[in-house]
């Protein structure tokens, strides 16, 4: 087995899940899934099939964001691997509808950070290992922190 990695860096204004599902029908239907979780949602989503043709499909509703998660997916290249960059709403916003999706088996990472996806190759194929998301923490939070974190979450509107 060999191991290798593949960065995805993120846009700015925008967020990146990468999961994994089951069917080639999961396009369409996370496609449906999103357009209804959020009004005025931006986004391009991509598919790795595991049999059959082997395609990455793809689908959205942002041609750029759409372009983006086609190249990532086949950068990545594992089997019923799918990626969706998003922007205009967040990933809290999409995920607990996304992991209803029948064909959402597991989510790896949601998240606006730049991300390295740690792959192991076989001869017969490519498993995504795990995720490594964002960077390491640099201390522990102090009571200035902890004031700005929950400001912060009010003036998103997250918190009242």
């Amino acid at each position: 087995m060999e191991l290798k990695t593949v960065k995805i860096e993120v846009p700015e204004g925008c967020n990146v899940i990468v999961g994994r599902s089951h069917f080639i029908k999961s396009v369409e239907d996370i496609h449906e899934c999103l357009v209804n979780c959020v009004p005025n949602i931006k986004f391009g989503i991509a598919f790795c099939e595991a049999s059959g043709k082997c395609l990455v499909r793809h689908s959205g509703n942002d041609e750029g964001l759409e372009k983006l998660a086609s190249e990532k997916a086949l950068e990545i290249a594992c089997g019923h691997t799918f990626i969706i960059f998003l922007k205009n709403a967040y990933p809290i916003n999409v995920l607990p509808r996304l992991k209803q999706v029948p064909e959402v088996v597991s989510i790896y990472v949601a998240t606006a950070n730049p991300i390295e996806i740690i792959i192991g190759e076989t001869e017969q194929g490519r498993a995504i290992l795990g995720v490594v998301d964002g960077f390491k923490p640099k201390g522990t939070e102090g009571e200035e922190d902890i004031k700005e974190r929950k400001e912060f979450l009010r003036k998103i509107g997250y918190k009242f």
